[in-house]
């Protein structure tokens, strides 16, 4: 078993314990009943998907800056996982939504700037699969995934800049009892614990690909060495 495998293996059995504390430690919602249990996983992954983003953001950044191409590997591996967690975000919001406002999607401030920073991102893994790979695709989507991360706050912030159907900020008013509030913590540390070993082997995944493109690329031949082949070298 490699490091990778091991990191993988890790990451499950802390999730498989956050599903223990959610189902069994955390106390039933008086209001919402057990539907209410979603939200552990649901705030965490929001979180863990702006922790992903802001790796794109600081990966593209220093690609600006030097051209680096573990930057860029590091932007690419964290779009796709924050891709993945903002899905899982909207998923677990909509479930959630169907029993407590009796529809799964409302045109809510918190939910629509969510699903355009999953559109952004998207947007940005589309540009880095159809455009030519190389430098002009990598700067590109580096400016796209820098100017995405605006969306970020506005996400967070959109419950108190505006009137949303959205419930507001319940952690940091301390409205969580302290089982809640444990249990919370302890599934958003494995969530982030998860996203970084998938941003690990997303990142081993991108420099195989970068190295097996650098080995199909043909390298071109100097005309002086041509030139010295002579006329018997040609057929």
């Amino acid at each position: 078993m490699n490091r990778f495998e091991r990191a993988a293996a890790v990451a499950v059995l802390l999730m498989l314990l956050a599903a223990g504390a959610i189902f069994v430690y955390a106390p039933t919602d008086a209001l919402q009943g057990p539907v209410q249990r979603i939200f552990y996983l649901h705030v965490s992954s929001a979180i863990a998907a702006y922790g992903c983003f802001a790796v794109v953001l600081v990966g593209g950044i220093i690609y600006l800056r030097n051209d680096s191409a573990v930057a860029d590997r590091f932007a690419r591996a964290g779009a796709l996982v924050g891709v993945v967690f903002t899905t899982v975000t909207l998923v677990m919001g909509m479930l959630w939504a169907k029993p407590i406002w009796n529809t799964f999607w409302t045109w809510d401030a918190r939910l629509t700037s969510t699903l355009v920073l999953w559109i952004v991102y998207a947007g940005y893994l589309l540009v880095r699969r159809m455009a030519e790979p190389g430098r002009q695709a990598a700067r590109l989507a580096a400016v796209v995934g820098i100017f995405g991360f605006i969306d970020v706050p506005v996400v967070h912030f959109s419950v108190t800049w505006w009137r949303t159907q959205h419930p507001g900020p319940i952690i940091v008013n301390d409205a969580l009892p302290v089982q809640m509030l444990g249990t919370f913590l302890f599934t958003l540390a494995c969530t982030l614990v998860l996203a970084g070993v998938m941003i690990a082997i997303r990142y081993r995944i991108e420099t195989l690909i970068d190295e097996k493109q650098s080995i199909a690329e043909p390298v071109p031949v100097a005309a002086g060495h041509r030139a010295e082949a002579g006329p018997e070298a040609v057929p």
